[in-house]
């Protein structure tokens, strides 16, 4: 590989971050592994983030240098966040870019599922809609457990989006050359390393670059 840049956030148990990328990883439960001593015993789903996968929100700010990466992905992460968060969320990648670097994200399509529920004549299609959407919640944790599983869990969509609300909200964040984009088609091959095929199925894929100049990100 050469010496270009690249970073994810969001990246999950994925897998530990391949080489020339770094991996961020928002979850309290990888801020908890990595403690000293108690770290070693925590455990979430027995599984454990990779050794190489770094704690970093990209709401706050991840701990990298603007204008540092050629390239920077994210799959399934912005759709769970709240929409004045999800902004500040593109202005923050869009300044970790070098100019003319590349943004491809992946989220749960809106137009795919509300399309297949208002097609859908069985009378649980309601249901399966909230259940596609992860916008409503079965039951309701209280007390201490409701309380773990706020603060522990990112499961809720927040925010969903179709092609034309992201490719508004990529432009009004700066990028250019937005477009919809199907997993594999990146010119940049080292995408392959970390896109992975079942999180991209009836999903929406979007590509776009900061531009070589012009105006920062707003914010």
């Amino acid at each position: 590989m050469t010496d270009r840049r690249y970073l994810e956030y969001g990246c999950g148990w994925a897998g530990p971050a391949p080489e020339g990328w770094r991996s961020f990883d928002a979850s309290p439960t990888l801020r908890l592994e990595r403690l000293p001593l108690i770290g070693r015993f925590v455990r979430k789903n027995r599984r454990r983030f990779p050794a190489n996968v770094e704690f970093g929100d990209i709401v706050r700010g991840l701990p990298v240098a603007e204008a540092s990466f050629d390239a920077v992905y994210c799959s399934h992460v912005l759709e769970h966040l709240a929409l004045a968060d999800f902004r500040i969320a593109l202005n923050h990648t869009f300044r970790l870019l070098k100019p003319g670097g590349v943004f491809r994200l992946v989220v749960p399509d809106l137009a795919f599922l509300a399309h297949r529920y208002v097609n859908d004549p069985s009378p649980d299609a309601a249901h399966k809609f909230m259940e596609a959407t992860n916008l409503g919640s079965q039951r309701r944790e209280r007390g201490a457990v409701g309380f773990a599983v706020a603060w522990l869990g990112h499961s809720r969509h927040l925010w969903m989006w179709d092609f034309e609300a992201m490719r508004e909200e990529l432009r009004r964040a700066g990028f250019t050359d937005v477009r919809k984009a199907r997993i594999g088609d990146a010119e940049d091959p080292a995408f392959r390393e970390v896109e992975d095929e079942g999180r991209w199925e009836s999903c929406l894929g979007m590509e776009c670059r900061r531009p070589i100049a012009g105006p920062r990100a707003p914010g």
